[in-house]
């Protein structure tokens, strides 16, 4: 079955909102740049070499009598895109089971990727190359080279494909002239699926293909001419009459965010779609429910002592730190407090400073901030308050902004304490949640919208239990129809497909009960155990250590976990299944490009499976982080069942781009094209890593 993945419901709800207003001025004044039929950059049936911004992300969908097709296209750097896509074929079904699937048509995933070669010059062409549909079942895979050339508002294109797109075998593959072997193309795939099938690339017949894209005066309207190597005599969906090899269609933008797509394509078909399209690098935040910084005073010479409870009001409410401390130690003013409102820790920083400068004793030459998470120190600054008066107060226009602010390893200061915030040992909150699949068997789309009721309660600086209890509003999942073990599995434990279950059993379910320790060991070296209900399915006990040297761009954690099954019938209860479960993973932000992450973990998976998991991410300069990830055990493609092996995507979006007021808290939804039992994690409710990162 699909995937089930929890995502938070008001950031599903703000993609499209985003999607239709966020401001994308850089498509306007780019010509010749569409999205094609399949999703990605291009013509209509045919890819184009162009590439959008770097960020801009595509929503698409197309529909004509054989085929629909929604899809999504990201450009996480300005040299790669990524694909996303669903096919509909409306001339099959499902399943012939109606009890199954009952009237609903096939399915099939697609993954497509599209690589810069050459960038256009003045006399040579853009140059990319990609592949299409390059794992699952291979309904439509096919390889290409593309050579793109923008000559006042025409933007040609001349290009080669094999596979799918080069069914009319217009011209020889010039492969078979090494091999004969190249000159033909099995039709199948390997074991269950989902693998890349490198041994298919550039085999079997090949066709030329190529257009011309026109920008038209009038700026919203642009028009499309192709030449088409498919002649769509081995479709999925049968033999699709091909009356001419040309395509013609127009784009039409309605507004920045909107285009609407028309073609004719074969000589015989009409194709129909929109494009809602953004960028993630374009997004910024309007806080107009945000209170304006405390202006700085520029001379301090205060000699009335500071109101510091009030003081500790200002810092939570106009720069978000709470559990303050404030206390000094000869010229220094030294306060720490865990910060929870900007994502920008030097914004939160300076805020501080500003309410901390106002209010120290004239005596005072300097601030230390310190940033804290669960009772930990993650970072300091030290801020020197001669500078920092004199870079707020104004620069005069020439002269260079004083550096004023040091980040420095977080130590364990003494001093004469002014004031700390008293205790408050609950804190709770609701917030909403979606749970939902895409492209499963009874339904293409299922859904659960419900609340999340969040608690934690702190015996004392290092001790805390935690709890989540999920409240189910709607759902469909009605629409189950079965429970049984996919028709391939049984060679592993089940340790994620018993999930309809779970998310069925009961409106009301305790996702998480756990008492957590947590302990700054020493200098960069960081800690947690934990016991309790730790997810939805498993119950046990762990722990975690991270070594997370200050100022560097790698960390190296181990975690180690001992946990039994829930009982999906009663959560409350435990099942038999039990197993030893943990990983050693490496963080590294990339020297070249800080704003690419990659984590590397390998260890022992809950089917007591060993492999390792890769995770890429790219955050862009709105916050937004693209990643995807991919896990490869000792379990073989055919014991793993459908989709040979775990990988996804996933979307992580700051809420502050959609609030009127700041917060770091950020919405993630997933793709996951299937969950099967082998390479799957324990869903720790935190992860030091995460913890630890300032920013």
């Amino acid at each position: 079955m699909m995937s089930l993945k929890s995502a938070n419901w008001l950031y599903s709800l703000s993609l499209v909102s985003s999607a239709l207003f966020a401001a994308n001025v850089s498509q306007t004044n780019t010509p010749s740049i569409s999205q094609s039929d399949f999703g990605g950059v291009g013509l209509l049936q045919m890819p184009t070499a162009r590439m959008a911004d770097v960020g801009e992300f595509s929503a698409n969908y197309r529909d004509n009598e054989q085929y629909r097709r929604w899809s999504v296209s990201v450009q996480p750097f300005e040299w790669l895109e990524t694909t996303l896509r669903y096919t509909d074929t409306r001339t099959r079904l499902y399943s012939a089971d109606p009890d199954f699937s009952g009237n609903q048509s096939q399915k099939d995933k697609g993954i497509d990727i599209k690589a810069r070669l050459w960038q256009e010059s003045r006399w040579v062409p853009q140059i990319s190359a990609g592949v299409r549909d390059f794992t699952g079942t291979g309904l439509f895979d096919s390889e290409y080279l593309a050579a793109s050339k923008r000559v006042g508002p025409f933007d040609f294109t001349l290009g080669m494909g094999w596979g799918n797109m080069a069914e009319s075998g217009n011209i020889s593959n010039p492969f078979c002239e090494l091999k004969d072997a190249w000159c033909q193309r099995s039709s199948d795939f390997s074991g269950r699926g989902g693998k890349f099938e490198v041994n298919k690339m550039f085999h079997g017949a090949a066709a030329l293909f190529g257009g011309v894209e026109y920008q038209t005066p009038w700026q919203p309207l642009r028009f499309k001419l192709e030449y088409d190597g498919n002649d769509y005599s081995h479709e999925f969906a049968g033999v699709i009459p091909q009356d001419s090899p040309f395509n013609v269609g127009a784009v039409y933008k309605i507004a920045d965010p909107l285009e609407m797509h028309l073609s004719y394509e074969r000589g015989n078909t009409f194709m129909w779609g929109f494009t809602l399209r953004t960028n993630f690098n374009q997004w910024r935040p309007i806080h107009y429910a945000d209170p304006a910084p405390e202006p700085v005073i520029a001379d301090n010479d205060k000699t009335n002592p500071a109101e510091w409870s009030a003081v500790a009001e200002k810092l939570e409410n106009n720069a978000g730190y709470r559990h303050v401390q404030i206390k000094q130690q000869s010229d220094t003013l030294i306060m720490t407090g865990e910060q929870q409102k900007y994502r920008d820790e030097q914004q939160a920083t300076d805020r501080a400073a500003a309410i901390l400068a106002n209010n120290a004793d004239p005596s005072v030459k300097s601030l230390h901030i310190q940033q804290q998470r669960q009772n930990m120190p993650v970072e300091e600054h030290q801020i020197d308050l001669d500078a920092f008066r004199k870079a707020k107060s104004g620069v005069i226009l020439g002269d260079k902004t004083p550096a004023y602010s040091e980040a420095v390893k977080p130590e364990l200061t003494a001093g004469n304490t002014l004031y700390q915030t008293p205790s408050s040992p609950l804190d709770f909150s609701l917030s909403p949640s979606l749970t939902q699949s895409i492209g499963g068997p009874e339904s293409f789309y299922m859904y659960q919208i419900g609340l999340n009721a969040n608690t934690n309660w702190h015996w004392n600086e290092h001790f805390s239990t935690d709890s989540t209890v999920y409240v189910n509003a709607v759902d469909n999942y009605d629409r189950f129809n079965f429970t049984a073990p996919p028709a391939d599995s049984g060679a592993i434990p089940r340790v994620r497909t018993h999930i309809r279950e779970y998310v069925s059993s009961s409106d009301v379910l305790l996702n998480n009960l756990q008492l957590t320790e947590m302990r700054n060991l020493a200098p960069d070296w960081y800690a947690q155990a934990y016991t309790g209900y730790l997810e939805m399915m498993y119950a046990g006990a762990g722990s975690e250590v991270l070594y997370r040297p200050f100022g560097r761009s790698w960390a190296l954690g181990i975690d180690a976990n001992y946990v039994r099954q829930r009982d999906w019938n009663n959560t409350l209860k435990l099942e038999e299944y039990t197993t030893a479960t943990g990983h050693l993973t490496g963080y590294w932000r990339l020297p070249l490009q800080s704003d690419v992450f990659a984590k590397v973990s390998v260890g022992r998976y809950l089917a007591k499976d060993y492999g390792a998991t890769v995770d890429l991410s790219r955050r862009f300069d709105s916050g937004v982080i693209v990643g995807a990830f991919a896990t490869v055990t000792d379990v073989s493609a055919n014991d793993y069942g459908e989709g040979s092996f775990t990988k996804g995507v996933y979307v992580s979006i700051p809420l502050d781009l959609m609030l009127a007021k700041p917060t770091v808290r950020s919405a993630t939804i997933s793709w996951i094209p299937l969950t099967r039992d082998g390479g799957q994690m324990l869903n720790r409710r935190y992860h030091l890593y995460d913890i630890t990162d300032a920013q």
